[in-house]
């Protein structure tokens, strides 16, 4: 196996180990508690975190070895499973039945910080294949890594599931455990050659410091780089509605049962996806096919609930999951060639951080929204009277309404970006950008 098939393998056992423990503290907080409250607010505290924290794993990825930061949030995440596994089985009778005790939030704080420290990661291995592959093949091989996520995020749904039925939180820290130091133990004996330079004794060593001012004008120098990042936190922003309401809306069509078993099997589309991407790639212009992917999947939003049928609504999550790595390789391949490398890991960081903090507020935003405003418009109000014979009424129309007009909305503002001065500026840096072996042009591997 090459370097990078390695790394991919490594990053597909550290996403499911960490995935399956937030995913499990979820379900066995609710089994516990039987609050939404608490598994709302886990949520909110990943996504938060994940906000927070991006700007800071990113000058950390930049200042390091990538091999020697994934090291290090294997470290970080194996001493918070150690602590939860001590607190686990320390835990004062009752201790965890309470949803607003402070051992239980301890607890919970502790592990998802251990979540967390995974996310250097996701920011590390997209600088590696800037170094590892060829340009010309970037893109197939960012179609593998989001093919890995769709991977993990097949199986976490289902180990986590088994775990907390059959042994509790005891099982899933001692198995969290054990991978998360499988995974520095292998990735201990890659050898991966990151084309860093010697250090030279008379020359001053850059401080090591999260600088995000100088971040911001590497984004700032490279036309249309900035309309890139917020247009991806714009999806994201309306993406938080499905965050929101698509398990309360497919919930109000199939059983809880049906309900779980579909969405694993739909979740193959991200499979898929990484697969064809790695085959096929992304075309001349990455970001073209970024906004090409966006004008169908928010026009199959627009469409997807306007009758309630479990059958449309799986074929509209199946083309989101199918079409969503596309978007994400592309915007990645993007960046990857128009940031310098030792830029690459604070400007992937920025754009975690930005992008990820517009979901957690579209979801605590939609849920109150639809509850007192958009609900009762469609199950009593103007809108059940005027559209309600053929759109349907009651509360689950009410969310399936939401959908339908953040699919317009989002289907307008990629039009705009279509026609925009930023999408023509952007694809010319991209197209004109020639890569070298100082800016991370040393390839070693074809990930196909």
């Amino acid at each position: 196996m090459r370097p990078f098939h390695h790394l991919l393998a490594n990053n597909l056992v550290a996403n499911v180990t960490n995935y399956t423990v937030w995913f499990a503290v979820t379900f066995w907080v609710f089994i516990e508690t039987q609050s939404v409250f608490a598994t709302g607010m886990i949520a909110g505290i990943y996504l938060v975190f994940t906000a927070a924290f991006g700007f800071w794993f990113g000058s950390i990825v930049d200042h390091n070895s990538k091999r020697l930061a994934m090291l290090g949030s294997s470290v970080a995440s194996g001493l918070c499973y150690v602590a939860g596994l001590a607190m686990v089985l320390a835990a004062p009778a009752g201790a965890f039945e309470n949803p607003y005790g402070p051992y239980l939030w301890l607890f919970i704080l502790t592990v998802m910080l251990g979540v967390i420290a995974g996310n250097i990661r996701s920011i590390a291995l997209p600088t590696l294949v800037t170094i590892l592959i060829p340009e010309d093949s970037r893109d197939k091989a960012n179609g593998l890594v989001g093919m890995v996520g769709g991977i993990g995020f097949l199986t976490t749904s289902v180990i986590s599931g088994f775990l907390v039925a059959f042994t509790g939180m005891l099982g899933v820290m001692i198995l969290a455990l054990a991978a998360t130091v499988l995974a520095f133990v292998h990735l201990s004996f890659v050898k991966v050659d990151e084309g860093r330079a010697p250090v030279d004794p008379d020359v001053p060593a850059e401080p090591k410091r999260v600088d995000i001012a100088g971040t911001i004008a590497v984004i700032a120098a490279v036309p249309g780089l900035f309309a890139l990042i917020f247009f991806a936190t714009f999806n994201n922003f309306l993406g938080g509605i499905f965050m929101a309401l698509l398990d309360a809306y497919g919930l109000s069509l199939v059983s809880v049962e049906v309900w779980g078993l579909l969405f694993g099997v739909l979740s193959t589309a991200f499979i898929a996806s990484g697969i064809i991407i790695a085959k096929t790639g992304l075309g001349k212009n990455p970001l073209r096919t970024l906004l090409m992917v966006n004008v169908i999947t928010w026009s199959v939003c627009c469409v997807f609930t306007l009758q309630s049928s479990i059958w449309l609504l799986a074929v509209g999550c199946f083309v989101w999951m199918l079409l969503g790595p596309y978007a994400e390789a592309a915007e990645h391949t993007t960046l990857q060639k128009v940031v310098p490398l030792e830029r690459q890991g604070r400007v992937f960081g920025f754009a975690q951080s930005v992008e990820q903090a517009a979901s957690p507020l579209t979801a605590f935003l939609i849920g109150p929204l639809t509850q007192f405003v958009v609900i009762p418009f469609m199950t009593d109000g103007a809108g059940a009277q005027s559209i309600g014979s053929w759109f349907g009424t009651g509360p689950a129309r009410g969310i399936a309404l939401v959908f339908t007009v953040a699919g317009f909305i989002g289907l307008a503002v990629t039009i705009l970006a279509f026609n925009s001065r930023y999408y023509r500026q952007l694809s010319a840096a991209y197209a004109n950008n020639k890569d070298d072996d100082d800016n991370g042009g040393a390839a070693v591997a074809n990930p196909a």
